[in-house]
């Protein structure tokens, strides 16, 4: 097959590359080459098996078209303090102008008027202040929150719309491989059951997503494209009942704290807050289940969950972060018999590990209803969990009763984007004709600024045109 542009992977990255190149009037053939199904054919059964059944051969919540987002909280953030390190590259001014472009565009396909975390001036400069009194840092970043439920719908409209404007959509195919000649890539190598294909394009845009950062790690390094190890995050999903976090979630919707907790003093996060969610499980490749948590409009829980998340930077000579990472997942994963683990903070401090019995006994009833009870400190780091321990403490300043002991901490909670492929402001690689893009490029972390790179993509490719 021959085609202009291929984009391998539909996640938000290759959907708004593929948005922008329609909106710039572009002649150019796209196709986009997605692993899983169209977004109004994945499904999810653990709805009617209360329990992972580990779909084969790919797990739904993360493959498919759209990606993680689909089954995702759904929240877009408006700020460019937010998901990842792009504005670095290209300039926090032009992120946030992207950002406010690619928010118009998820407003024209249905999501929510309504922007959370806004105003309450005064309520927001008195967590600022028990927030800097704790050693953490607020940032408070206006929410968009389309909610799980409703994000397949948006993304729905989305599929159709590049359908309707002349995008190839080949479900089902995953890619092996690039195809290279010298410093240039003139396409990629795709499979669908036995049936291989080559498809030819001027333009490949790579953009597989947190799970395909691994794919796209084993690439560079068989083809030199430039890339350095980056950070991986390590860590647990915690679930208070929401009366602890009321004030916060009337306030601020999502808040986003940072800190650097003794001894160690690596960046501890909080992340991706889900007032009324449930705490959900993800398969990855070679069955390995981590943990996420859903927030959707209409549906709500007794129960706020978000993750901890400690970030971990390699030095020579190890260069494997992600693999660092999936075997502490693993470990986990054994311990729970192939579940995701739970524990009680109070247990934890207590040197024990957490039985059925206390769970059921506690005010804070678990939502992931199959996790396991145990002891997750068998698996975790001492540095991981440490730097975990400390942070909640602090937090505990900020919003009394998060460090209570019936707070609950669900691994494993990790975050596969450390593979960082070098490029230049106008996204270029070191091989002419390739691009990488969203989540495992690097460079992004979650749906709006994978989006925004996107949109940049598109206008990058689309001036080349004119």
């Amino acid at each position: 097959m021959k085609t202009d542009i291929v984009i391998v992977g539909a996640g938000p990255a290759g959907i708004f590359t593929a948005l922008e190149l329609i909106r710039r009037g572009s002649k150019k053939k796209i196709v986009m080459v997605e692993k899983g199904v169209a977004v109004e054919k994945r499904r999810c059964p653990k709805a009617q098996t209360k329990e992972c059944v580990n779909c084969k051969p790919y797990c739904h919540i993360t493959t498919g078209f759209s990606g993680a987002g689909a089954f995702s909280d759904g929240k877009l953030s408006l700020s460019y303090e937010v998901g990842g390190d792009l504005p670095t590259l290209i300039g926090e001014r032009e992120a946030q102008e992207l950002i406010g472009y690619a928010d118009k565009i998820y407003l024209e396909f249905g999501a929510d008027e309504k922007v959370e975390g806004i105003g309450n001036s005064e309520e927001v400069k008195e967590i600022r202040k028990r927030a800097i009194q704790a050693g953490l840092k607020l940032v408070d970043c206006p929410i968009r929150h389309m909610g799980t439920e409703k994000a397949q719908n948006i993304y729905y409209r989305i599929e159709q719309y590049l359908i309707e404007n002349g995008v190839e959509l080949m479900f089902g195919y995953e890619c092996d491989n690039v195809i290279l000649q010298g410093d240039r890539c003139l396409g990629v190598v795709v499979h669908k059951g036995m049936e291989n294909q080559e498809i030819y394009a001027d333009k490949t845009v790579i953009v597989t997503g947190r799970r395909g950062a691994e794919w796209l790690e084993k690439i560079c390094a068989e083809h030199s494209i430039a890339h350095q190890p980056g950070t991986v995050d390590i860590g647990v999903r915690v679930e208070v009942r929401n009366e602890v976090m009321e004030r916060v979630n009337s306030v601020l919707y999502e808040s986003k704290l940072i800190g650097y907790p003794k001894p160690f003093k690596n960046k501890v996060r909080t992340f991706c807050q889900n007032p009324g969610g449930f705490v959900s499980q993800e398969n990855y490749d070679d069955d390995l289940a981590v943990v996420n948590g859903h927030s959707y409009k209409d549906m709500k829980s007794d129960n706020t969950n978000l993750a901890i998340l400690c970030s971990h930077n390699f030095s020579y000579p190890f260069n494997q972060p992600i693999a660092y990472a999936q075997k502490v997942g693993e470990l986990t994963n054994m311990l729970g018999a192939g579940h995701i683990l739970v524990q009680r903070f109070g247990d934890i401090l207590d040197g024990k590990r957490t039985w059925e019995k206390e769970l059921a006994q506690s005010n804070v009833r678990p939502t992931l209803t199959d996790a396991v009870a145990g002891d997750i400190t068998a698996a975790m780091p001492y540095r991981s969990m440490i730097n975990i321990i400390n942070f909640i403490q602090a937090v505990d300043h900020v919003v009394p009763g998060f460090a209570s002991t019936e707070t609950l901490l669900y691994s494993p909670e990790l975050k596969f984007y450390s593979n960082r492929v070098k490029m230049d402001k106008d996204l270029n690689t070191n091989i002419r004709g390739l691009h990488c893009l969203g989540d495992s490029s690097g460079w992004t972390r979650g749906l709006m600024m994978a989006s925004v790179m996107g949109v940049l993509m598109g206008r990058k490719i689309a001036a080349q045109e004119n």
